[in-house]
């Protein structure tokens, strides 16, 4: 394990609305508002787009990702890591859980899915934390770099 440590900067409550794509508009916002790392909290509602569910074969590398489409409003419950990739872009590796008529979806936002109505974003920032995602020559991820 790698770590490095931070402290909570500015807090930001967002409404995403009706249409915005995650996890462009999160990415969008920070980079806005001068936002290099931070922690992203999520829910309300998600209308459609694309989730990765995992990899096709563990094994295989770099992994070719499963998606699975998102048909209909689902109810949405996520977590996820905002730090700048090596250009200096804000990019935000966020999963979630979706929800419709008793059954759940749950992956890698990453693909990008529209709000359905709204959703609404908790962002904290976190300052002082020397983080950034590096492209892995093996998996193809852009994996959390911290010093």
């Amino acid at each position: 394990m790698k770590s490095c440590e931070g402290h909570i900067g500015r807090v930001f409550v967002l409404r995403i609305e009706d249409g915005d794509v995650i996890p462009e508009c999160i990415e969008r916002f920070a980079k806005e508002n001068g936002v290099s790392v931070a922690q992203i909290i999520l829910v309300g509602g998600i209308g459609g787009g694309e989730v990765v569910t995992g990899p096709r074969r563990s094994e295989e590398m770099p992994p070719q990702p499963m998606f699975l489409p998102v048909d209909g409003a689902h109810e949405v419950a996520g977590v996820g890591v905002l730090a700048p990739d090596e250009t200096g872009q804000p990019s935000l590796h966020i999963h979630a859980a979706l929800g419709r008529s008793g059954q759940t979806l749950t992956g890698c936002l990453r693909a990008g899915v529209t709000t359905w109505l709204v959703a609404e974003a908790i962002l904290y920032e976190i300052l002082g934390a020397k983080a950034t995602r590096i492209k892995d020559a093996a998996s193809g991820f852009s994996l959390l770099e911290v010093e």
